[in-house]
């Protein structure tokens, strides 16, 4: 018997290259992912970078259905990233890519490589407003999601067209 799958959101972003087909890409690949039955993505976004410098982001949020547990999807996402060519040579770094473990069902963990939810979602108007494409009605870390956007209004994002 498989085990039961779980409701998952992830973060996706990149500030380096084609941005939107590096995104468009790596939701297909992750609809092939073993362990991943189903993809669904918000809009793109683009946002400037947040306490970091470079070129703005193209940003997404993604919604999957998997049976991986929460480190494992954690290494896929990784793996992901990697084949990307994502590089980590200082903190804030602009990327290729960048997949963030949002929130697995609803599981609360702290791990010393994951933390769920994740810990600043909610002060992030790039994964903000994506999820709520994707969820209007979404309850994040206790609170409706339409009050953490009234919160971070101040910060640029604009929907990408096409």
């Amino acid at each position: 018997m498989s085990p039961p799958l779980v409701r998952a959101y992830i973060g996706l972003g990149a500030n380096l290259g084609d941005s939107a087909a590096t995104l468009r890409g790596v939701l297909t690949e992750l609809q092939a992912s073993d362990g991943i039955k189903a993809v669904a993505a918000s809009p793109f976004y683009r946002s400037a970078p947040v306490e970091a410098a470079g070129p703005d982001f193209v940003n997404a949020v993604a919604a999957l259905d998997t049976d991986l547990s929460p480190l494992a999807l954690l290494d896929t996402l990784q793996a992901l990233e990697n084949l990307h060519g994502r590089q980590r040579p200082y903190r804030n770094a602009p990327r290729t890519l960048d997949l963030d473990l949002l929130m697995y069902g609803d599981v609360a963990l702290n791990h010393e490589r994951l933390i769920l939810p994740h810990p600043r979602m909610h002060q992030r108007a790039f994964v903000l407003l994506p999820l709520r494409d994707l969820v209007a009605d979404m309850v994040v870390l206790g609170r409706p999601i339409s009050a953490w956007i009234d919160e971070i209004r101040d910060q640029a994002i604009e929907r990408v067209v096409g």
